[in-house]
């Protein structure tokens, strides 16, 4: 006679058993049961299970998790079926976003996890997802019958569960089609109503991942992107039980030869996976911020401090620093802990997180990632640059359009007021504590993205100088210094023809209040356009030699 409830489920299923009976040993909760659906954003195009290992907040997950139930349905043509509950694991050596949501789930949670997934890369919800006269690869009936059957093992097996969300990430192929783009909307309001009522469940909340802008589509498809993130936040709007999860911080494929992709890639598929967990534990009140507040303030009653603005887009933010690696350094591990003799103030990710009072500069970033802030601050401090703060204001899915003060037809997508009242909000929180303040200066690193498509590379000069004069109007100081950095841009032979660097130093060069700093010959760039960890605490430690040398 086996004992079952020594073996694993893979092993029991190998013998031909019943994986769900094998898994209802021990358990009294109900089951969790989470779907995730869409094209190939969710399916995890592009993305390497080889390459998990490079990103530490995320390690691990390339092994099967323990006693996370798995059924899908994966793929177009020639789809991917696990035909039953299997434990949870990449499919095809592809990384999906499912594997960090139950990681994360799973380890706030006090029950068992189990998710369905159903998805297709270059499929519509016009067509493919239509509820009503599905067409094409006609995936709306094949979601309906994976999670029925999918649910009736669970039965058959007497195993209580409760459909606890439904995570949807598609969009981009309807935006190809006039019809379909123009009422996504309605459609996605027709597919909730629909999916409620065909697995009888009226209460299920459903999580509408953002369209990530941070990709090429973000930029030549701008106008496309943005009438699809308008139908989507209408239902999001509408619908108590459906909520917009932004997802255009995220990571995106760096690809050949330009760096642009429109897939998320492995570290974006890890960190898209890890919003949907965020937005749903957030509702079940199990996921908190920390407190950071700063406990004792730094500065003398009336004292003078001086305020540096960071600002920028990717490697501002911080996309590939990992805080996790500055413990293998012996220059700046230190950097792991709080510097509380330095208030900080952030808005990042386009507002994904925000500050909501100083709070000591340490590492506050998603996904354990972080900027060249924190070397910056604790060069300042060694090479004794007195009293000041830091205020960073970033968003690695935008491009220098978004910072100009006219924006771009997508509304939604514009930074510029958010980013001028950012600073005055800041110097208002030091004046309120009887501090006079010096804006010393606004350190912004020039857009990686538009380095690397020719439309927006041509424009980024006389966007920049635009940017530069309205902020000292609004700003009311005429003669406020800007430090522009600018790294080693894009190489190819189309893109390269546009002399970006030393264009954007001639625009600058008659403004004396300017200065144009380029860089080359950062350490540890594995991609192009995006630095890591090494580059980011270079880069800073170069910003605060800057500061420095141009006090002197």
């Amino acid at each position: 006679m086996i004992l079952l409830k020594n073996l694993t489920p893979l092993f029991v299923t190998c013998l031909g058993l019943s994986v769900t009976a094998v898994w209802a040993e021990n358990e009294t909760a109900p089951v969790r049961v989470f779907i995730f659906a869409g094209q190939s954003n969710m399916v995890g195009s592009d993305s390497h299970v080889e390459d998990i290992h490079k990103f530490p907040p995320f390690r691990g997950l390339e092994a099967p998790q323990k006693g996370v139930r798995f059924s899908y349905c994966i793929g177009r043509e020639n789809k991917m079926r696990s035909n039953g509950w299997v434990e949870l694991q990449p499919v095809d050596g592809v990384v999906g976003p499912e594997l960090s949501f139950a990681r994360d789930v799973a380890a706030k949670v006090d029950a068992p996890i189990a998710i369905i997934k159903c998805a297709a890369g270059g499929t519509h919800l016009g067509g493919d997802w239509n509820p009503d006269e599905p067409s094409g690869f006609k995936m709306y009936p094949i979601l309906l019958d994976l999670v029925r059957t999918s649910l009736a093992e669970l039965e058959a097996g007497g195993i209580p569960y409760r459909l606890e969300g439904f995570m949807w990430h598609q969009g981009e192929n309807d935006m190809f089609n006039e019809d379909y783009m123009a009422n996504y909307g309605a459609r996605l309001t027709r597919f909730l109503e629909c999916v409620r009522r065909d697995l009888h469940a009226p209460d299920l909340r459903f999580y509408i991942g953002e369209l990530c802008t941070k990709t090429i589509w973000g930029m030549d498809l701008r106008p496309r992107m943005y009438a699809i993130s308008l139908g989507q936040k209408s239902v999001a709007q509408s619908d108590h039980l459906a909520q917009y999860v932004p997802t255009s911080h995220v990571g995106v494929e760096i690809g050949r030869p330009v760096g642009l992709h429109y897939h998320y890639g492995t570290l974006g598929q890890l960190q898209h996976g890890a919003n949907y967990a965020e937005a749903y534990l957030h509702n079940m009140k199990l996921w908190h911020r920390e407190d950071r507040r700063l406990e004792k303030w730094p500065y003398a009653p009336g004292s003078r401090v001086k305020l540096f603005v960071l600002a920028g887009h990717r490697n501002m933010e911080g996309e590939r620093a990992f805080v996790q690696e500055l413990r293998d350094s012996s220059t700046w591990n230190h950097l792991q802990g709080d510097q509380t003799e330095i208030a900080y103030r952030y808005d990042i990710g386009g507002g994904y997180r925000r500050s909501t009072d100083w709070e000591p500069l340490g590492v506050v970033d998603y996904y354990d990632t972080f900027g060249p802030e924190l070397s910056f601050g604790s060069e300042l401090q060694r090479m004794g640059a007195g009293q000041f703060a830091i205020a960073k204001f970033t968003h690695s899915g935008s491009q220098i359009i978004d910072w100009t003060p006219e924006g771009s037809e997508a509304r939604s997508r514009h930074l510029y007021p958010d980013f001028v009242n950012f600073i005055k909000t800041s110097i208002q929180e030091l004046e309120k504590r009887g501090h006079e303040v010096d804006l010393a200066g606004i350190w912004y690193h020039l857009g990686e993205n538009d380095m690397s498509y020719h439309p927006y590379r041509k424009q980024a000069p006389e966007r920049l100088v635009t940017i530069i004069r309205q902020t000292r109007l609004d700003l009311m100081r005429p003669h406020l210094k800007w430090y522009v950095s600018q790294q080693s841009p894009t190489q190819n032979e189309e893109l390269s023809r546009i002399d970006v660097l030393s264009q954007v130093e001639e625009a600058l060069q008659s403004d004396p209040d300017t200065v144009h700093v380029k860089w080359s010959g950062f350490p540890d760039t594995e991609k192009e356009l995006v630095i890591s960890t090494a580059g980011i605490l270079e880069m800073g430690k170069r910003l605060a030699e800057q500061v420095m040398a141009m006090s002197k």
